[in-house]
């Protein structure tokens, strides 16, 4: 992928090349010189936006451009407005990822070899460093440090604003201290318990796993099902065929029992009894609390035509064959209910129809006489409902699995909400969901059900490849989510909170409704341990909820020697199982002082070795920062980290302290396609400020969709927003070029077009300003950058036309590019402090206040009169190209009388408000004032009605006017002498057309060339 080169490269090269100068040198001016260095002023409004730390166990690509460049843009747009902005970065690390690349590399696996290679190679040219830096990958941490230590150059390269001094790792000591004592906070709050719990569990790696472990976990939801095991005695013998279902209760319709002929089935002593079961199966249900044996196996075709007993109705059905059958879900075997279950009822018919099968194990007899038992009523369907929807769907067999499991989500949907038990079962009368609980009761008092966990989608793995299974675990630590206090104060906080897009606010509200258990800690990987039980490491999701209040005191923690006390005392706690009293108290003390004011700075101070002026510093400097006003983030943490945000903020800090807002974009694709490395379209971050440009990619990240759909990263619409910067570019250096106008000029006595184009500035501030508070990116992009360099354009367009002042001209460019280059800083901070500067400031346009906008300077009137001479231009290239007329002259009747005006903005208020035509023209004409011109009122409104005259229009004066001062505007883009006339005093009118003009629609009469001429 080195080799590649961007389209815009190709197109646009030396461009690309002034442009990457640039951005490398201002990045050197912001950075060297701290200019992002956010400090405490008392006094002034702060804002504090962080965006979740990267996990550094790779190079970053576009998607995490997207979502960091949108922090930074809104981080730029809030210090423009006066705010003093913190905007910081860590780096996450803990967890099993890391670990897990580390093991793959020592074992010399050749896929994460060569992507190692060529992530590193993204940094560093030579080959043998290449591999030199390899080889020490077999060790985690040196993992951590290289992909942490090149993520900061990224982030620089994009021209992030950020306070690069709180800069922190979660493996490092002074963290660890942290974690230590938030997690005491949670224990001693009653949030942390240890049990048995059933948790998401990787054997091979002998620990439960967490999103973060699981390959593609932050891309898939994962659902624990639970299967209800129900035992089927097997005729004359002590051993039963243990069936796993979802639907207990339609026992009662069980008509055969299904293996597939396959398989190879082991017979398991499981707590004391024979069971007969997949092998897949008897290995989950070791890791779900049974004891299982494996003694002795059986193929599922020595089963085919055996009867069994069926638990609760005593019935002797047969076990006959199905190829839908999966060893790999439940336990590998099914019993049938043809009546209620499209799988089994496609499986019966499937089985009548197949006569080799039949003869194969003399079961002809045997399946012929079975016929679906119905038990279920169900309004709108059938004595069997899964015959209806397979029949409506289809299905023709077996193998048509997409159908089937759609039928059996509609049977599974409808049933369940509407169906009522029959007198053929133990529960008549009962809904469904009520005699499932019944069943299951009256199945256990029968010692005839279990239950079993299964995860859905079925094949999950780590990302060291192993796979992952649902486990009931003792003994493991968790955080119980489910506390009813501690959700009722985080539904308290999210419901103070603004969640941009609105949207999303409802899959917080469905996550913090379900979140319950989680297991908080594992037995492998890199973090902080468990500081009272150290064979546990904290999980990575779980020690990274509050560590932005660390932002808020790291660069003083460092900078003052308190990160090495802090990892000391860290380290006596953990190596003490907790029971060095000093050190936790030590950390402990530390900690409540500065985050909650709770102790004595003196006594923090004294255990400490520092002044107690230091202690009380960072206590204001977080007191100040805090809380975080911003949290930006992909919508795919919602259901992770984002919530656990919110409820950690809420179990640790006073509501004074809880986060205000949180903010979203969705995700970044490629060419129509979902980035991954097997596609081999992954767009590494490295590659924007070298194969594109920095300003460019964050132009066209903010501009190409809204914040709440999929952004597609496309080169032919990068190249496209390339061409417009190119413009942009030329067009604001010939206006420094010409230099800033020594005169000045009254708005109000220039030119129409000036006019229009100090409205237009003074406009796009004015609602950039609203969009960019409603976090409304792209609109602002649009707006400052697209919308106003068009009108620019058109402005120089025309005033090369009509003869404008050049000292007017120059004098409006250069109040617009005053307004512009500020407006555009946040979007593409690089471009606009090379202009700013070009323009002669010595400050940074980064720290610039945000341009303000006069009111009293917006005029619509001038935009929507400059569109009726669009319109105009339209209608005589239109007549002109009908009737092939070689113009001489084209006469525009222009400014009907007032009155007409006044019936027009009339006529389109009423059809505005849904007003009929008729209405509309009785309501007018009824006005005393217009019952003389009766024809005159129903012309006009059906005018407005038809789209002749224009919805939105100008006074007549306003018209003349602008038509006037642009006749050789409209002379140069129809190529032929234009005359305006005052329609209602025309000196030239031979066709008698004046009598035609209407608002905002001049009559039109060309002359045409006489022959010969």
């Amino acid at each position: 992928m080195e080799s590649f080169k961007s389209k815009v490269e190709e197109l646009y090269s030396d461009f690309l090349r002034e442009i990457r100068e640039i951005e490398r040198k201002w990045q050197r001016e912001w950075y060297e010189k701290g200019i992002f260095n956010a400090d405490p002023k008392p006094g002034k409004p702060k804002y504090f936006i962080t965006v979740p730390y990267p996990y550094v166990s790779g190079s970053p690509h576009i998607g995490h451009g997207r979502t960091f460049t949108i922090g930074d843009i809104v981080a730029r747009y809030k210090r423009a407005r006066g705010f003093n902005v913190l905007f910081p970065i860590a780096w996450h690390i803990t967890g099993t990822p890391i670990q897990s690349v580390a093991d793959r590399i020592m074992k010399g696996d050749p896929d994460d070899i060569k992507l190692y290679s060529w992530y590193v190679s993204l940094y560093v040219d030579d080959p043998n460093r290449v591999k030199e830096i390899l080889n020490t990958f077999t060790n985690p941490w040196n993992i951590a440090q290289f992909f942490a230590s090149v993520y900061i150059r990224d982030f620089m390269s994009m021209g992030y604003s950020m306070d690069f001094r709180r800069q922190f790792t979660t493996g490092d000591p002074d963290y660890n201290a942290f974690i230590i004592w938030q997690y005491y906070r949670l224990r001693n709050a009653g949030y942390i318990t240890q049990g048995s719990h059933v948790v998401l569990y990787s054997p091979d790696e002998n620990q439960a796993v967490g999103e973060h472990d699981i390959k593609g976990g932050d891309e898939i939801t994962i659902d624990i099902l639970e299967f209800n095991l129900i035992k089927f005695r097997l005729e004359n013998s002590s051993e039963y065929l243990v069936a796993a279902t979802l639907r207990p209760e339609t026992i009662y319709g069980v008509t055969n029992v299904w293996v597939h002929p396959g398989i190879e089935y082991v017979i398991a002593e499981v707590n004391g009894e024979r069971w007969i079961i997949s092998k897949p199966a008897a290995w989950k249900l070791s890791y779900q609390g049974y004891d299982v044996k494996v003694v002795g196996s059986v193929r599922g075709e020595e089963l085919i035509g055996k009867y069994v007993i069926a638990p609760l109705i005593n019935r002797r059905v047969p076990v006959l064959p199905a190829s839908f059958v999966d060893e790999n879900t439940g336990t590998g075997i099914v019993y049938s209910v043809p009546a209620h279950a499209p799988y089994d009822y496609v499986a019966l018919m499937d089985l009548k129809k197949d006569e080799k099968t039949l003869s194969r194990y003399g079961i002809k007899e045997v399946v012929e006489s079975i016929e679906p038992i119905s038990i279920i009523r169900l309004p709108n369907y059938g004595k069997y409902p899964a015959k209806d929807v397979i029949e409506k769907l289809g299905v023709k067999d077996q193998g048509d699995r997409e159908k089937l499991n759609e039928a059996t989500r509609i049977v599974y949907r409808e049933e369940f909400y509407n169906g009522v038990m029959r007198e053929n079962t133990l529960f008549p009368g009962l809904s469904v969901n009520e005699a499932r609980e019944r069943t299951i009761k009256a199945l256990s008092e029968q010692g005839a059900w279990g239950r079993m966990y299964e995860l859905e989608p079925r094949n999950v793995f780590t990302r060291s490849g192993n796979p992952v299974i649902a486990a009931v675990i003792k003994d493991q630590w968790f955080l119980n989510y489910g506390n009813p206090e501690w959700k009722a104060k985080a539904f308290k906080c999210l419901n103070s909170m603004r969640i941009i897009p609105e949207k999303y606010r409802k899959n917080f509200e469905d996550v913090f409704n379900w979140l319950s258990m989680r297991p908080c800690a594992r037995k492998r990987g890199l973090g902080t341990r468990l500081p009272w039980d150290p064979d546990w490491i904290i999980e990575s999701l779980s020690d990274s909820t509050i560590y932005m209040a660390y932002y808020t005191i790291v660069h003083k923690v460092r900078s003052s020697g308190l990160d090495k006390r802090l990892g000391e005392f860290a380290k006596r706690v953990i190596d003490s199982k907790g029971n060095d009293k000093d050190a936790l108290d030590a950390i402990m003390a530390f900690f409540n002082y500065v985050f909650l004011g709770e102790g004595d700075p003196d006594r923090v101070a004294k255990v400490f070795g520092v002044g107690k002026e230091l202690i009380e510093d960072m206590r204001r400097e977080f007191d100040y920062w805090y809380p975080v006003d911003e949290r930006h983030s992909g919508p795919d943490l919602i259901s992770s980290h984002l919530s656990f945000f919110v409820f950690h903020h809420v179990a640790i800090f006073p509501e004074r302290y809880w986060p205000r807002s949180i903010t979203f974009n969705e995700y970044v694709i490629r060419e129509g396609m979902k980035m991954s490395r097997s596609l081999g379209n992954v767009l590494p971050l490295p590659y924007i400020p070298r194969k594109y440009s920095t300003d460019l990619a964050r132009l066209y990240l903010a501009s190409a969709t809204d914040l709440d759909s999929t952004l597609d990263w496309r080169e032919d619409d990068v190249a496209s927003v390339a061409s417009r910067l190119v413009r942009f570019w030329n067009l604001t250096n010939e206006i420094i070029k010409e230099g800033k106008p020594s005169i000045n000029i009254d708005v109000k006595g220039s030119s129409l077009i000036t006019q229009w184009l100090i409205s237009k500035v003074n406009k796009a501030v004015r609602d950039s300003t609203v969009d960019m508070d409603n976090e409304n990116i792209r609109g602002y992009t649009l707006k400052a950058f697209f919308d106003l360099l068009s009108s620019v354009e058109r402005y120089l367009e025309i005033t090369s036309v009509i003869n404008t002042s050049r000292d007017e001209v120059r004098w409006a460019l250069w109040y617009v590019l005053e307004r512009w280059v500020k407006l555009l800083q946040p979007v593409m901070p690089h471009i606009a402090e090379e202009l700013w500067h070009r323009m002669g400031n010595e400050s940074f346009v980064s720290l610039e206040p945000w341009p303000e906008y006069d009111e009293g300077l917006i005029n619509d009137e001038l935009d929507i009169a400059l569109d009726l001479i669009e319109r105009a231009i339209e209608d005589i290239q239109e007549i002109l190209r009908v009737t092939k007329i070689v113009p001489k002259a084209v006469h525009l009747y222009v400014g009907p009388p007032s009155e007409y005006y006044q019936v027009a903005n009339e006529a389109i208020r009423l059809i505005n408000e849904g007003k009929t035509m008729g209405e509309t023209i009785r309501s007018i004409v009824n006005r005393p004032e217009y019952r003389r011109m009766a024809d005159k009122v129903a012309n006009i409104v059906s005018r407005v009605v038809d789209g002749t005259i224009p919805r939105r229009i100008v006074g007549r004066e306003m018209e003349l006017r602008v038509f006037r001062e642009l006749s050789n505007y409209i002379k140069s883009r129809i190529g032929t002498e234009v005359i305006i006339q005052d329609a209602t005093n025309p000196t030239y009118d031979p066709g008698n057309r004046a009598r035609n003009s209407l608002p905002g629609r001049p009559a039109i009469y060309i002359e045409a060339v006489k022959e010969g001429q």
